[in-house]
Formats: C-alpha cells, structure tokens, sequence
C-alpha cells in the first residue's frame, strides 16, 4: 500500500515588515493554525508542514531553493495573510522547480462587523494581498493551482488533498524508471513515443531490456519459493480443482509463480516503477505473464501491453493519485460494443493483464487457452469490475506535445455470465453518450490504451496536467462535438 504522509506540502505565508513585530508575530500564530488544521485534516493526504512567515526576497528565495532540494517537498503552498509586495517573490518564483497551489483564504471566516477597525483591516489583507502575489504569478507566466475559500471548509480541505494526489503523482515520476522488455507490438502506431522528450518533459526514464535478461530470473526461482507463492493464490482467490496441487493443470499455475517471483525479483532489482512486454516478444518464456502482470499492478506498479511505456507510466501515476481511496486504476483496453438501441456500452479487457483490485468480488484463478503469442496455456485472473462513476485515461505523443485525453464514463455491472470469455470484464457507458464520447475520442486522437479508474476525478488529472505541463482534452456529460473540435483546433495554435 502506497503511503502519501511520507510526502510534505510546505506552507509558505507572505507577509513584509511594514506592519511591525506584533502584528507579524499573530500572522505567523494564525498561519501555524491554518496549516494545523489542513495537516490534521482527513482529506488532504499529505502533510502540511508550516515554514516561517516569509517578509523579504532574500527569506523567499532560500525557503523556495530548499523546497526544491527537499526530497519530501512534492509542493509548495503559499497563503498573503497580509500584503506582500510581489517584486519581492520574482527571484524565488524563479527559481520554484516544484508545484505550486495559491492558497486564497482568510484567517477570520466573518467580518466582526461591530468590532471591525483598521488593526483588523492591517492584519486580514487576504482579499488584495493574494491579489498582488496572483498578479505576479500570472505575470512570470506560471502555472499553478488557485483555491479560494474559508481554510476551515471542508470543501476547500478536499480540493487541496485533490491537487496534493496529482503532485504526488508528478513527484513519483521524477526519476522513475520504467523497462521495455521487448520492444513495440510491430506496426502499432500509439505505442510508440519520444522517449527522449518525455524524460525531458515528464522526468522518468523508459530503457529497453531484452527478454533473456528476463528469463535469467525465472530460471533461477526455486522450487521452495514457487510452493509458497501457490499457498498465497489459493488463500487469495477461487481456483479450479484442476489447477490445484494434484490437478492435471497445476503445472501451469506453478509457471505463473515462477514468472511472478522472476519478474518480481527483475523489478526490484532495477528499482522500476512500472514495465512492458509485448507477445511478439518471448523468447524463452513458457507462457505469457498474466497472472504475474496482474498481481504486480496491484502492488502498485503501472504496466501496458505490447510495449506502450507512455501508458505504464500513466497507469504508475494514476495508482499515486488513487492510493488509499476506495476503488482502483488499471490498464484498460476499449475491446467491443454494445450498440443496443437505448442501452450503449462498451466492453473493456485485454488478453490477460488487467488489475484484479477492479473486481467486484473474488477473483477466480483460471488457466485457459490463448490465440496469440504461441505459447503454452496462461494463467490469470478473472473477474467482473464494479460499477460507479468511473474515467479513462490516455497519454498520447501528438509530435510537437504530449496530450492527455480523459473521458469520464459510467461503469456498468457485469450481468450476463460470458462463460466463453475467460477474461476480466469491465462494462460501461461513455459519456455523454456513444455517439459523443466516441468520436470526440477519435477526433482526440484517443489511445485505444487507457487508465481505467474508478476513484479519481477528470479535476485531478487535469491538475496532473498542469503541474505536467502539458495538454489536456476532457469528454464528460457536457460535451458537444462542435466546441470540442473547435478546441482541438484552438490548441493546434496554442502549441505552435
């Protein structure tokens, strides 16, 4: 289980000396409880970790330089509880190599309007001091998350642990590493990417590893630790009585634990985040990593099929976001459709790699026949996804940028049986509807390779986005084919 509260929000409040050592000494009082009460709050995930109030360049820009060196900083918060003249921030904004979020609240929720005189009006600048650090921040052409309301909200709490899951998820990126083994399915065209412009871009690394080093892994698991791996698959999920010791097809089961444990062990050992195969590609392996594949995604780490880094990677980040919250994020494929007048759906799955954690109820163990990669029988896991408001997810390389397309859905109970279809089966309905959501995909240029996720929001990506830096194309209940074709068009110009 991924554990957020090791990473750290830094809460920076701005202030200047003009107001004198009273008036400063209760800034610094009221931001140490702001930032208390966001720390201790259950909905932001992370720590909120409050610095010294910041009143001249000269505290700014070592508070923002050790932010950026700070491996548990993954952000910066920054809150004018006065007014702090914003030349002051130029050289720290500079400088900032981490997200940032503009907090815009105030430390007194009502105006005291009997009470009220200008030493209050002196110490709650919030309204207009914000409003200066804003103007700055929009003048050195930052991006950056703005929040406005009481601190005490707990509608403000959950945006800010909203945008704390997408800078976690970009931090995890930095300096991950992510391993080809294999290369692309041969002719496919999304798959493929820059990777030299996304370790630029995105900060993680995709480097190729042929299949042998692979191998060299699973040979040497032993017999001892394949037993013990086995006692865990039949603790943890259905299995057929022919897979079980005894069983005419345990042997089968038994390489799927020989593949997982070497596979494993190749992770670990290369401290990767995320990984691809392809069924083009292995040489020397008995059967095709399903099983394997698909415990490892729900350990966390992210994983595409047929060699497509970019959506391993989104896989990674989205299991960041996500982690702790109820549902899961997986490896999805658009597979066939449902075109029932009324009743539209599309049936998502792939051969054999998709997260169990989606499963409405106990996995079943299940070792079947598959038509491609010629190998003998894999194993995996099947199962039918919950239903509940849901999105996909894909990164896509447009040549000059990268985009993120995310489509939010509706994802359906699995009803009928589907006995002849010994996969995992993920049922949903696109938003707004077939038609739209379809072809605003398409003209999106939308993977056939998604994130499927059933906790976060179309908001957090597009947080994601931003911190990344990059496009972002949304298709939800309000779309309509015109705008975003005009929009599309529009960002063909931005990008030039």
């Amino acid at each position: 289980m991924m554990d957020l509260k090791k990473y750290e929000l830094w809460f920076l409040t701005g202030s200047q000396h003009l107001y004198g050592e009273e008036t400063l000494a209760r800034v610094a009082e009221h931001a140490q409880q702001v930032a208390a009460a966001l720390d201790a709050s259950a909905r932001i995930p992370v720590r909120i970790v409050w610095k010294p109030v910041v009143k001249t360049p000269e505290e700014i820009y070592n508070t923002l330089l050790q932010a950026n060196t700070a491996p548990e900083c993954i952000g910066v918060v920054t809150w004018m509880h006065t007014f702090s003249p914003a030349k002051m921030w130029i050289r720290g904004l500079n400088i900032l190599q981490k997200p940032l979020l503009h907090l815009h609240t105030q430390f007194n929720r009502d105006i005291p309007w009997n009470e009220i005189d200008m030493d209050f009006m002196n110490l709650n600048q919030s309204a207009h001091g914000d409003r200066e650090f804003g103007f700055m921040v929009s003048r050195l052409r930052m991006d950056r998350k703005v929040v406005v309301g009481h601190w005490q909200d707990p509608a403000l709490q959950t945006e800010v642990g909203e945008w704390a899951r997408a800078a976690a998820a970009w931090n995890d990126w930095q300096g991950a590493k992510f391993a080809r083994i294999g290369d692309n399915m041969r002719q496919v065209a999304v798959t493929e990417g820059d990777k030299v412009e996304a370790e630029i871009k995105f900060g993680f690394s995709v480097n190729t590893y042929g299949v042998g080093d692979l191998v060299g892994f699973i040979q040497a698991v032993s017999d001892s630790d394949i037993d013990e791996l086995v006692a865990i698959y039949k603790n943890d999920y259905e299995i057929a009585a022919d897979l079980l010791p005894g069983g005419n097809r345990h042997h089968s089961v038994r390489e799927a634990a020989r593949i997982e444990l070497g596979l494993r062990t190749f992770l670990t050992q290369g401290d990767f985040k995320g990984f691809t195969d392809t069924f083009e590609d292995l040489h020397g392996m008995v059967q095709l990593p399903g099983l394997a594949v698909q415990r490892l995604m729900a350990d966390g780490y992210g994983f595409a099929g047929e060699g497509d880094w970019k959506t391993a990677a989104l896989v990674r980040a989205c299991k960041v976001m996500g982690a702790g919250l109820p549902g899961a994020n997986a490896f999805m494929e658009d597979y066939t459709y449902h075109f029932e007048p009324g009743n539209n759906l599309v049936l998502g799955s792939h051969m054999l790699e998709v997260d169990a954690s989606l499963a409405a109820g106990k996995a079943r163990l299940e070792v079947h026949p598959l038509g491609i990669g010629g190998k003998a029988d894999p194993a995996r896991l099947v199962f039918n996804a919950g239903g509940g408001q849901a999105l996909n997810a894909a990164l896509v390389d447009m040549g000059n940028r990268f985009r993120l397309i995310v489509h939010e859905v509706e994802g359906i109970e699995v009803s009928e049986d589907l006995p002849k279809l010994p996969v995992a089966r993920v049922l949903w309905k696109a938003l707004p509807d077939m038609k739209t959501g379809c072809a605003a995909w398409i003209y999106a240029g939308g993977a056939h390779h998604t994130v499927y996720s059933q906790n976060l929001k179309a908001s957090q990506l597009a947080d994601f986005a931003a911190i990344a830096g990059i496009e972002m194309v949304h298709i939800g209940a309000h779309t309509q084919l015109p705008a975003l074709r005009k929009e599309l068009q529009w960002n063909e110009m931005f990008y030039k």
